[in-house]
């Protein structure tokens, strides 16, 4: 969901939440993992003590950064089990704050509602030579790292373990939702432009749609994980 413009007092104070160092620390921890995080896991990734890391975990959920859920651990339930843990996931709550007030959605809703009336598709093959020229470009500001390159794209690639790299997000949600077959398209040329310009040449992108993630995934970028870097409060080599 998109934040309104008349709602920008309270992104900004959502917003300076994150200029905390340790409170960003945390919110990078949750939105960078894969799966809900527990207070003892956040505090043992940054470092702090869990009574620390609970009260900025806290203080990011209050500013709709975080979201909160409650979970028995697998295997403990009925009577005597105790109380469900808290957790924290990354928010798709999208905060966006302009000043002056800019409107680049409406722009973006109206290039692509022109690629779609666009009978002869030159204007979608343009957008889509556009994109992977900018993925190329994407890659080469990073040296060849494809994913620091997903990650100037706006994407937050998340590598397994077969050397699968998810986008858990999309840059372009809001307008995907109303326009999928452009965005999708768009999104996969991107990445293939940074996966061309990249040295992780093995990879290749395919589209693979999932909800609340990026309808592209990267396969066989199993070099990549050389490129990932440790989890915030990981020891470094």
């Amino acid at each position: 969901m998109s934040t309104p413009r008349s709602a920008a007092p309270a992104v900004l104070a959502a917003l300076s939440n994150l200029d905390d160092p340790l409170r960003r620390r945390l919110y990078d921890y949750v939105t960078e993992s894969d799966a809900p995080v527990s207070r003892e896991q956040a505090a043992a990734a940054v470092d702090v003590g869990r009574t620390l890391a609970a009260y900025h975990l806290d203080k990011l959920a209050d500013a709709d950064l975080v979201t909160v859920s409650y979970q028995r651990p697998a295997g403990r339930g009925g009577p005597g089990a105790g109380r469900p843990a808290k957790l924290y996931t990354r928010a798709t709550t999208e905060m966006t704050v302009s000043v002056p007030p800019r409107d680049y959605e409406l722009l973006a809703r109206l290039l692509v509602s022109s690629v779609e009336q666009d009978t002869s598709g030159a204007v979608r093959a343009a957008v889509n030579e556009a994109a992977l020229d900018a993925g190329k470009r994407a890659a080469a500001d990073t040296g060849g790292d494809l994913l620091a390159a997903l990650r100037g794209c706006g994407y937050l690639p998340h590598v397994d373990d077969d050397g699968r790299i998810n986008l858990r997000n999309c840059p372009f949600h809001h307008v995907a939702r109303d326009h999928l077959d452009v965005v999708c398209g768009l999104n996969l040329r991107l990445v293939e432009g940074a996966i061309a310009g990249s040295t992780q040449h093995d990879a290749h992108a395919e589209l693979d749609p999932r909800p609340d993630r990026c309808c592209v995934v990267v396969h066989h970028a199993a070099s990549a994980h050389a490129h990932s870097p440790p989890p915030p409060g990981a020891a470094r080599p």
